[in-house]
This record gives structure tokens, sequence and C-alpha cells, in this order.
């Protein structure tokens, strides 16, 4: 028998989304709610029980603004041309997506919290990438996810972006981010307006499911 209620749980996990245009930019976000959520990702696996995650959280209005800036340039001409190639090819939900994303890079400085989830280089993938950077990147994701169902759970939304990494430098230099910190991402994370989440159309589990053998 499970101890867990498997209705709620199952519902988290199916729809914590990746939410832009229903984030709240007029909903302050207290601290304690983004450290309660944080508290909660110490526990997430980490290779080597080494731990090396390091977190980010940006609620400064104008380090926010310099975040945004560094984000729309690498974000906006990939979001025009996904669009476009969406567009061309009649993709509608593609379409909607990238709507979406362009609606969150118009507006990443008006949302209230910044994330950045970082990791320790303690190692040089370079040096066999093949099984370095994937135990590094499995380090530090499942934290993001908890964080993620942690903020569902209380009413909040996020999606984790990448396109700030384009100019990753740039970012470390306006939040003070050591040489030998790796960010991974950024999320955006503020209240949703509703809560009213649901699954999402996915392809059927038999599709993507290779037993034993591809």
């Amino acid at each position: 028998m499970s101890v867990f209620d498997l209705s709620v749980t199952d519902a988290l996990l199916t729809t914590t989304r990746a939410v832009r245009k229903r984030l709240d930019l007029e909903r302050p976000v207290p601290d304690e709610i983004i450290r309660e959520c944080l508290e909660l990702v110490l526990q997430a696996p980490s290779g080597s029980n080494k731990q090396g995650w390091r977190w980010m959280v940006v609620t400064d209005g104008d380090k926010r603004k310099s975040l945004a800036d560094i984000y729309r340039r690498g974000a906006d001409p990939y979001l025009e041309n996904g669009y476009q190639e969406a567009k061309a090819a009649g993709a509608a939900q593609d379409m909607r997506v990238f709507e979406s994303a362009q609606y969150l890079s118009d507006h990443l400085a008006e949302v209230p919290v910044h994330v950045i989830p970082c990791i320790e280089m303690d190692v040089d993938p370079a040096e066999n990438p093949d099984l370095l950077w994937p135990s590094l990147m499995g380090s530090i994701l499942p934290s993001v996810w908890s964080f993620q169902l942690a903020l569902r759970a209380r009413g909040l939304g996020s999606t984790l972006t990448t396109l700030h990494l384009c100019n990753a430098d740039e970012a470390a230099a306006v939040l003070g981010i050591p040489k030998n910190i790796k960010q991974v991402g950024l999320l955006p994370v503020a209240y949703t307006k509703g809560t009213d989440f649901k699954p999402a159309k996915r392809r059927p589990l038999h599709e993507i499911l290779h037993w034993n053998s591809w």
C-alpha cells in the first residue's frame, strides 16, 4: 500500500507545466517561500553525494533587468527563427510554444524572482564528456525539478530556460558568479494566474519506449 495519496502525487507530477504567460507579474513573492522550496531541493540526489549545487536568487530590479537584456539577445533571434519554421510547417502547437516563449522574453524583467541553478565544476568535463557531462547535469537537474514541483504545490510557477547562457559570462559578471561555478539555466518564478493546469498532450508511451533492446 502506498504511503502517499497517489491521486495528489500524480496530479502534481502531471500538471507541473512550463509557465510563461500565466506568471503573475504584479504579485510579490515572499523571500521565505523561495527559501522553503530551496530547503526541499537539498534532499535531491547528487553524484557521489557531493551536493555541488549552488543557487542564485535574484530579486533586485536592476539585476533582473540586466539579466532580461542578456536573455533577450540570445532568445529573440532563436525564437523568431523557430516561430517562422513552425509557421511554415503549419505546426500550430509549436507556434503557440514559441509565442509563449517570446512573451517571456519580452517580460522577463517584470518577473519578480529569477532563480539560477548552478553546479560547482570540480572536474573538467572535456576529459571524458560522455561520462562527466551527464554526471554534472545529473547532479543538478533533479534538484531543479524538485524546486519546480515545490513551487507548483504552493501556487507558483516557473519554466527552466537556458537562452541566457548564450551570454553566460555577462550574467556571471552581473551576479559575481565565480569561474568554477557553471550556470545551467534560469527559472523565472512568480505566482500563477489560476492553478488549473492540466496534463499536456504527449506522444503515447509505446512510441518512445524501448525494453531490453532498441
